[in-house]
């Protein structure tokens, strides 16, 4: 990967509805050549795909909350059945195992406090292996989906 790639990767972030032509302007090259750099970022998978970036809260997804998960235990089959099961809780924006205690942090929209309640009772609460939850409110997000520092 080249100063090239990454310009193409780094202007891919701010707008990902470039057309290639737009996208060769922007970093200085002919369609041909940046079609084909184009194409090698997407086949290398430093491209993942892409998708639209939705407001939450035009969407009415006004609350949202951090909770810890602490596990009862940390074998491989306790991991693996709470992570096969917290990705299919459409609410989790974000589950990332940590190292230590707690043993996951999620990142969880709702409505609004009652909807979370719900959704922190009758699904985040059953999760397999979960011992404790712990939750903070966000108050504000200051930084939020910002793009690699390429």
């Amino acid at each position: 990967m080249d100063v090239t790639d990454r310009k193409i990767l780094a202007a891919l972030q701010k707008d990902g509805r470039l057309t290639v032509t737009e996208l060769a302007e922007k970093v200085g090259l002919s369609v041909s050549p940046c079609h084909r750099r184009l194409r090698a970022l997407e086949k290398s998978g430093a491209i993942a795909g892409y998708r639209a970036h939705l407001d939450h809260a035009t969407l009415g997804f006004t609350f949202e909350a951090l909770v810890f998960v602490t596990m009862h235990s940390a074998d491989r089959d306790t991991l693996a059945a709470f992570e096969g099961a917290v990705v299919e809780v459409p609410h989790v924006l974000q589950a990332q195992r940590l190292f230590g205690d707690p043993d996951f942090l999620l990142r969880v929209i709702a409505r609004d406090l009652p909807d979370f309640q719900r959704l922190y009772d009758e699904r985040l609460s059953a999760l397999p292996g979960v011992r404790r939850l712990t939750s903070t409110l966000v108050m504000k997000s200051v930084v939020e989906d910002a793009p690699l520092p390429l």
